[in-house]
């Protein structure tokens, strides 16, 4: 996390406050979107789908810490900043 604090606007980033969005497929049973806080970025890491030979288990960029102390993880369009 940079030294000015979370980010506000602009793009996502580590230190960020961001609403993550549940999608269909989440196990979590949340279905109200939460405001979080961004505590890793993994888009060095992101592989596509079809390069691993399957569609289960995708590589997520967004680590989000939630108040409650689980760690979710989200796809690129699965957040937006709060």
């Amino acid at each position: 996390m940079s030294d000015s604090g979370p980010q506000r606007s602009g793009p996502i980033a580590v230190g960020s406050r961001v609403k993550v969005i549940p999608s269909s497929e989440s196990r979590s049973g949340d279905t109200e979107p939460q405001v979080r806080v961004v505590v890793e970025d993994y888009a060095d890491t992101v592989i596509d789908a079809s390069d691993l030979g399957r569609d289960w288990a995708p590589v997520q960029r967004w680590a989000i810490a939630l108040d409650d102390g689980r760690l979710v993880f989200a796809a690129e369009g699965g957040l937006k900043l709060a």
